[in-house]
């Protein structure tokens, strides 16, 4: 069993999603992060139904990075409550699995 996760957020704008995502991969906390084609979110919140286009983030790291990784989406993430949900990956290339472990170790200072 290996220890990746796949974190799952949305961020208004692309812009925003695009400097969270180097933020990310710059701490060393995500290996990689594929910025999707922004879509439709439809949500309750408050009380109301609301509709909204976000820009998808999917985040590869791992279950030590992502404390941190938790931790930098909240300080930079403009939502009141952002999404952030961590999904285990099963399976996956072994190859590409260990690069993910390697690339969210922070580097010895």
């Amino acid at each position: 069993m290996n220890d990746i996760v796949l974190v799952i957020t949305n961020l208004p704008d692309e812009q925003s999603a695009a400097k969270l995502a180097q933020q990310l991969v710059e701490a060393r906390v995500a290996a990689c992060v594929n910025q999707l084609a922004p879509c439709t979110s439809t949500y309750r919140w408050q009380g109301n139904i609301e509709t909204a286009t976000e820009v998808p983030l999917l985040i590869k790291t791992t279950r030590a990075a992502y404390p941190r990784l938790e931790q930098l989406i909240r300080a930079a993430h403009p939502y009141e409550l952002p999404e952030i949900i961590a999904v285990p990956v099963t399976a996956g290339l072994p190859a590409y699995l260990d690069w993910v472990s390697r690339e969210t170790i922070a580097p010895k200072e």
